[in-house]
């Protein structure tokens, strides 16, 4: 059975940084693409960045410059190095894995920015 485990999500004033991390059990991460999700209060869950089983990595225009996504297949776990953040990235975030078809989800872990 595969399980995703966020971790690393918290309180943190505008400009600051947190760590997401997403450790996979079941499954090896290697050949999937893997991605992080978000869903604020009141709005829709939004991808916010997807990371190829090659490396190859994407994105939303809010977060770009600011968010970077990486993955430790030695590991089983991906990460979210979250820097500048703004009052608008609080929302749950969301560990995502998809595998021949099926997608998989994590409990998902607070990050709540603001003074």
């Amino acid at each position: 059975q595969v399980q995703l485990v966020e971790s690393g999500g918290g309180l943190v004033q505008p400009g600051g940084s947190l760590r997401l991390s997403c450790a996979v059990s079941g499954s090896s991460i290697s050949l999937y693409r893997m991605g992080w999700y978000r869903q604020a209060a009141g709005k829709e869950r939004e991808r916010v960045s997807v990371i190829t089983g090659g490396g190859h990595t994407d994105y939303a225009d809010s977060v770009k410059g600011r968010l970077t996504i990486s993955r430790d297949n030695a590991k089983n776990t991906v990460y979210l190095q979250m820097n500048s953040l703004k009052p608008e990235d609080t929302a749950t975030y969301y560990c995502n894995i998809g595998i021949l078809g099926h997608d998989y989800w994590g409990q998902g872990t607070q990050v709540t920015v603001s003074s």
